[in-house]
């Protein structure tokens, strides 16, 4: 019995598992789980912050060739599209960088409605919000410059994008286009945008309709309108107006309308007009200096009395003939 315990511990010590080789060279049994616990380890580990051997290197671990190529296919779609992510040219401008560029273009244009919409498309296509503001300002800009065909394009094209719908917006393209010489377009513009509901028109926007229809010699519809403002309870508020349509009066023939308005209006002239009341003021600040060489105090009165609104320049008397 005892020789067969020591055959039995000898089958276990020269198992056949590890090997033919082995019997030759008998490896004790807990150096042979040593070495399959290492292996298996070293089959599972992918980083040596799992193993802590030393034997893991960093090319163990480098991509293959595909990665690689999609690596330089992103690098590709990257550089290729940097000038998209930077966004369009003048992202990165100020308002009034952007507003100096627009006015200078606008000025520079030639005389086309499709030059002056493509640039103004073109202009606010990367704005978020319509720029009202900017072209206000342009617009002022245009004013100045007496560009008023410039302006009735920008305008109509402002109202093409249903922006701008104000009576301002409205009285400035009806001044336009008078300037521009075309007083029966601000006519138009007058009869089917503004004066349908003359309760709630300005007197400024009235006073310029009045006086577009005098300086052209309708006075048939000066007189017209001026009648449908009083129907409405409204009244002239300077004197001006009441001239106008004196004159009007006088011109058709009309002396028994003319006799019946001088009347109910007669108040007003004694009342000075803000016109008179502005060149009192600088006529006041005029001589309260004093220079003194008499020349040049006579050139600044006739400076300070030639001073007229651009929208609202000194009306001439139609002429009767005409």
């Amino acid at each position: 019995m005892l020789r067969h315990l020591q055959r039995s511990l000898r089958a276990i010590h020269y198992s056949p598992i590890i090997g033919r080789d082995a019997a030759c060279n008998p490896i004790p049994l807990h150096r042979f789980w040593d070495s399959h616990i290492e292996h298996a380890t070293r089959d599972f580990s992918t980083s040596t912050r799992l193993t802590g051997h030393p034997i893991y290197q960093q090319n163990e671990l480098e991509p293959t060739t595909p990665v690689k190529d999609t690596d330089i296919i992103i690098d590709r779609i990257r550089k290729s599209t940097r000038k998209l992510e930077e966004g369009p040219v003048g992202k990165n401008l100020s308002s009034a960088e952007k507003r100096k560029f627009l006015v200078n273009t606008l000025l520079s244009l030639e005389d086309s409605r499709e030059a002056v919409y493509g640039t103004l498309d073109a202009w606010v296509a990367f704005e978020q919000d319509f720029p009202l503001a900017s072209l206000k300002q342009a617009l002022s800009v245009l004013e100045k410059e007496e560009q008023w065909h410039r302006i009735v394009q920008v305008i109509k094209w402002m109202l093409s994008k249903g922006q701008g719908n104000t009576m301002r917006t409205y009285e400035l393209l009806a001044c336009a286009l008078e300037k521009d010489n075309r007083a029966e377009e601000a006519h138009r513009i007058w009869q089917n945008k503004v004066g349908h509901d003359l309760h709630s028109v300005p007197w400024r926007f009235c006073r310029l309709m009045l006086a577009i229809y005098y300086r052209n010699n309708r006075l048939d519809r000066l007189v017209k309108l001026f009648k449908e403002l009083e129907a409405c309870g409204r009244k002239p508020p300077s004197k001006d107006i009441v001239r106008k349509v004196e004159d009007a009066y006088e011109t058709l023939g009309l002396l028994e309308d003319k006799k019946v308005l001088l009347d109910k209006y007669k108040d007003l002239y004694n009342k000075p007009s803000r016109d008179d009341r502005k060149k009192g003021s600088k006529s006041k600040k005029i001589e309260s200096d004093k220079p003194s060489d008499g020349d040049s105090k006579e050139s600044k009165m006739e400076t300070s009395e030639n001073l007229e609104d651009r929208c609202f320049p000194v009306d001439a008397k139609p002429d009767a003939s005409a």
